[in-house]
């Protein structure tokens, strides 16, 4: 029987964390709306578990209006409110406010924000042969995050931005071996 090597973090227990692992992590993610989405996600989940933002982010797609931007640049205080009191959600003020905020923003990048974000994808990134050998941080998240900032986005530091990168594809960095790898 062949040996299943998975990244460690991806664990053996939980359906959904493995199905994530296997099936989207470090896939290419393409689409304003869908990297608003992982962008919004990955800001969320900020000190937080993963698993915590997989478990309700069908939650998060129906308060977020399926994280299209332009409804979310809508939003308004009441809206904020409303997100405040869903139970389906992370209800962090700051955050809500946060994912506001940026949708406003993306509606300003005059070339979309896939596309901004793409521009720092690093294809020759090495292949880590294990999880110690992933970086938390890269210069390329740090000015990701950077560029973020300068258009106007919030909760997009460098380790945010850099688990983004993962999270879409613009690094793989499934270790040696590993399934998705490919």
């Amino acid at each position: 029987m062949t040996e299943v090597i998975r990244c460690s973090w991806a664990g053996l227990s939980d359906p959904l964390y493995l199905a994530y692992h296997d099936e989207e992590w470090g896939r290419p993610v393409r689409g304003d709306d869908r990297v608003f989405e992982r962008v919004t996600l990955e800001a969320f989940q900020s000190g937080l578990s993963w698993l915590t933002i997989l478990r309700k982010r069908e939650n998060f797609r129906a308060a977020f209006d399926g994280f299209a931007i332009p409804k979310v640049a809508a939003y308004t205080e009441a809206d904020v409110e409303r997100l405040l009191g869903d139970a389906g959600i992370v209800r962090n003020r700051a955050k809500i406010e946060a994912a506001v905020a940026n949708a406003r923003a993306a509606m300003e990048l005059p070339d979309g924000l896939s596309d901004l974000v793409w521009k720092y994808a690093d294809p020759s990134a090495p292949v880590p042969r294990t999880m110690a050998d992933v970086p938390a941080v890269t210069p390329a998240s740090t000015a990701l995050a950077k560029e973020l900032k300068r258009h106007g986005f919030r909760f997009v530091g460098p380790t945010t931005a850099y688990a983004l990168m993962q999270a879409i594809g613009l690094v793989n960095d499934h270790v040696e071996g590993c399934l998705a790898r490919a």
